[in-house]
């Protein structure tokens, strides 16, 4: 199966929803070596958060999950997300299940255990739905989806717009700062959106889930042979991006070994497979991000010299909202315009109070946590209008809520321990959620929480 099989003018974007890791990693690495983007989420409930936030193509949903059952599942895909094919993923086959998944609204199903060619013929045969569904689309909105909107009046908001109007065209390698939940992700796409490699693929790739051991495989791709269990030949990710662009989201989260190979490729625009001795040409342009400081961490030790300065060439530094307020307004309105199309509402506006709660609050998940206020205000409650009585209690009553934070007899380990706590509480225990809120990713949050002992709702 190629990507090119049914062309649009879209990158496919498939999520993976299944509670067993091995068969989300099987379906993956059939996909990702087809050159399609793919995502995955372990139940219905981490799916449903998934969806709210960006759009998707294909789900490949199991029926069997703990909590939310996949049929529940796909009933609410259907009435939320209407133009998604789903496909549904069972071990248990039977007439009953396969009727209800097709009157509920499924394309089809997959059988576990599974071949590469059925999973790659049902994937084939949906791309081809969403492909005809996708040529009826106007071409206005063709347009909004292929370059979501920077959005911002402050004067930073404009340089950086400008920034990027004068460095997309370039093959310049781009290096963006800022915390979590600023809008790296956001300007690396808009970036390859506006560059002359527009109409080859975008790879974006999460540093920080990429496993230490395997991370040249994904890279560069490995020959028949080169390790146990390498039984056939594979494309990296380097590969895949070949005359497109490679985006690295957290470069600091890669090891030194691999930050040296890295190095080499940037310099010679060459690599090698995993157990091969053929050197191949590479044709790709460099985007990062990072959270951290890379001068920090160069001074640390834990960041090569060299390799910060090959990325450092054009840097690109988000601010976070709570230095931005005067954008909050706009993106309030654009997140409206939003959620009110995809969760079938018609909220007008914000109160001149609410917003000045939302202007005075701190945003320690910037951009992104706004953007979850706002969806969850619309899915739970009815209303015309935002008031300060729809915001939740960690924004209309600040003093009480986070006067725990203030306390100067509190250690730095005991207040993270109180914030992290506060947020899962405030998120009931979804830690997807969590994590987006407070800028690290669901491991490390897992990790935070066995070393606090922290109370999750299950």
């Amino acid at each position: 199966m190629e990507t090119g099989m049914a062309k649009n003018n879209f990158k496919l974007k498939i999520l993976v929803v299944d509670d067993e890791a091995v068969v989300r990693s099987a379906i993956i690495r059939v996909l990702e070596g087809s050159g399609l983007t793919v995502k995955e989420a372990h139940d219905g409930d981490q799916c449903l958060e998934m969806m709210a936030g960006e759009s998707f193509d294909i789900v490949l949903l199991d029926i069997k999950m703990p909590g939310m059952d996949g049929i529940e599942v796909l009933k609410q895909i259907r009435k939320g997300y209407p133009d998604t094919v789903v496909i549904m993923i069972t071990g248990y086959p039977s007439i009953e299940s396969a009727v209800e998944s097709t009157k509920s609204g499924a394309m089809d199903y997959l059988v576990k255990p599974f071949r590469a060619d059925d999973l790659e013929n049902l994937v084939l045969k949906a791309q081809q739905i969403t492909a005809k569904r996708w040529e009826q689309v106007p071409c206005e909105k063709r347009e909004h989806r292929e370059e979501p909107t920077i959005v911002g009046k402050s004067q930073a908001m404009q340089e950086l717009i400008a920034t990027i109007r004068r460095v997309a065209p370039t093959t310049s390698t781009v290096l963006v700062t800022g915390e979590s939940g600023t809008g790296k992700e956001l300007v690396a796409r808009t970036i390859h959106n506006r560059s002359l490699r527009a109409d080859n693929d975008y790879v974006p790739v999460e540093c920080s889930s990429l496993v230490e051991s395997l991370v040249e495989s994904e890279l560069f791709g490995h020959v028949k042979g080169a390790f146990t269990n390498a039984h056939e030949t594979k494309n990296g990710l380097f590969e895949l991006a070949n005359h497109g662009t490679f985006f690295f989201d957290e470069i600091s989260n890669l090891g030194l070994n691999t930050q040296a190979k890295l190095l080499r490729v940037i310099q010679e625009r060459e690599f090698m497979k995993v157990g091969s001795r053929k050197r191949r040409r590479l044709d790709i342009r460099i985007l990062a991000a990072s959270n951290r400081d890379l001068r920090k961490e160069v001074e640390k030790g834990a960041f090569r010299e060299d390799l910060y300065y090959r990325l450092n060439v054009v840097p690109i530094h988000l601010l976070p909202l709570r230095e931005r307020p005067e954008d909050i307004g706009l993106l309030v309105e654009h997140f409206l315009k939003k959620y009110n199309h995809k969760c079938n509402c018609n909220v007008r506006g914000i109160s001149e109070k609410a917003l000045e709660m939302l202007i005075s609050y701190s945003w320690p998940g910037n951009v992104r946590e706004l953007e979850h206020l706002v969806e969850r205000v619309l899915v739970l409650e009815n209303c015309d209008v935002i008031r300060p009585e729809h915001l939740p209690p960690f924004i209309t009553q600040r003093q009480g809520e986070f006067q725990v934070f203030s306390n100067n007899g509190l250690s730095l380990q005991e207040v993270e321990k109180r914030y992290i706590q506060f947020v899962l509480h405030r998120t009931n225990g979804r830690r997807q959620q969590a994590a987006d809120i407070l800028g690290i990713n669901r491991k490390t949050l897992a990790a935070k929480i066995k070393k606090y002992v922290l109370r999750v709702k299950s």
